[in-house]
């Protein structure tokens, strides 16, 4: 029997491992009271949280007089007051996710989305999608809907790496087009020049959004591990080609890409921006895991 696109794109055994684990977001965020994240408005509605002692001082309004007829003591009434977040999903679709076998960087970015797509809506989130090749080739508004994540699951499973990256030029257009606060979850290699993804980053912030950066590469691209000469071509146009030795630029290599992702790392840590640099050599539900378990205890640290 063939698997569902679910059970392809990521193994629902993994689930049990992190089901629990909050994605919690780090700015308070608009919205009306329906998720687990505290707002900062009030009166729109509470969900009652749990009962505690009466103690003197409290307001008697708050009794629980049922509880009373039933117990014979007093006890008041706490609620949470909770706030839906929203939630969009831009995925790097380009070319260049398309390096890698078992699994490419573009397989390893859609298990992670569809992973977080799945506990957001069990949160009763809203979440959406933005799927990346140049501009914004699909587009799937937010939603706490109970068919949402058959729907991006659809959308996830059927995606293809094509096209050059202008994952900055897309970010401005999200943040613009995002009218309310919310959470963007950016998963690409962000092959793009550091200042001007920066400058897009910058922009989110500026907009008031919470953003998890997760930057995803190939161990290949971290060390350069081929030993002969080599041809080499461009996963995002087919007519850049070039022959060269590896060994004699692999020092330098190593020296720009880690110079690459430290200007990367630096740009999102001075916005306050959650940075999550992974490699596929990772499993994904690994690194899904320890990243959300260190967000959550960060952020209740904060609150």
């Amino acid at each position: 029997m063939d698997a569902s696109p679910v059970e392809r794109l990521f193994d629902p055994r993994y689930l049990a491992r992190f089901s629990r684990l909050e994605i919690l977001a780090r700015d308070l965020v608009e919205g009306f009271i329906a998720g687990i994240h505290r707002s900062p408005y009030k009166g729109f509605s509470v969900e009652f949280a749990e009962h505690r002692a009466y103690s003197p001082g409290d307001d008697i309004r708050s009794i629980d007089w049922r509880a009373y007829g039933k117990t014979e003591r007093y006890f008041v009434k706490e609620y949470e007051e909770e706030t839906n977040l929203r939630a969009c999903l831009v995925v790097d679709a380009s070319g260049s996710m398309r390096y890698g076998d078992e699994p490419s960087k573009l397989r390893y970015a859609l298990s992670l989305a569809a992973s977080l797509a799945y506990l957001l809506l069990k949160q009763r989130d809203a979440v959406g999608l933005a799927l990346v090749r140049g501009t914004i080739e699909t587009y799937i508004p937010p939603k706490a809907s109970a068919n949402q994540f058959a729907t991006l699951v659809r959308i996830l499973e059927t995606a293809e790496p094509a096209g050059p990256s202008a994952m900055a030029k897309v970010l401005h257009d999200v943040a613009e087009e995002t009218r309310r606060r919310g959470l963007i979850v950016v998963l690409s290699d962000l092959f793009e020049d550091e200042d001007a993804l920066a400058g897009a980053l910058h922009h989110l912030k500026h907009k008031r959004h919470d953003v998890i950066l997760f930057h995803i590469l190939h161990p290949d691209e971290l060390s350069l591990p081929f030993d002969r000469l080599s041809r080499f071509h461009s996963l995002e146009d087919e007519t850049h080609r070039l022959t060269l030795d590896p060994q004699m630029l692999r020092e330098r290599y190593i020296e720009r890409i880690q110079g690459f992702i430290d200007a990367i790392r630096r740009a999102a840590l001075g916005l306050r921006i959650d940075y999550a640099p992974v490699t596929t050599s990772t499993p994904y539900d690994r690194a899904l895991v320890r990243f959300l378990a260190t967000r959550a205890a960060l952020t209740r640290r904060r609150s």
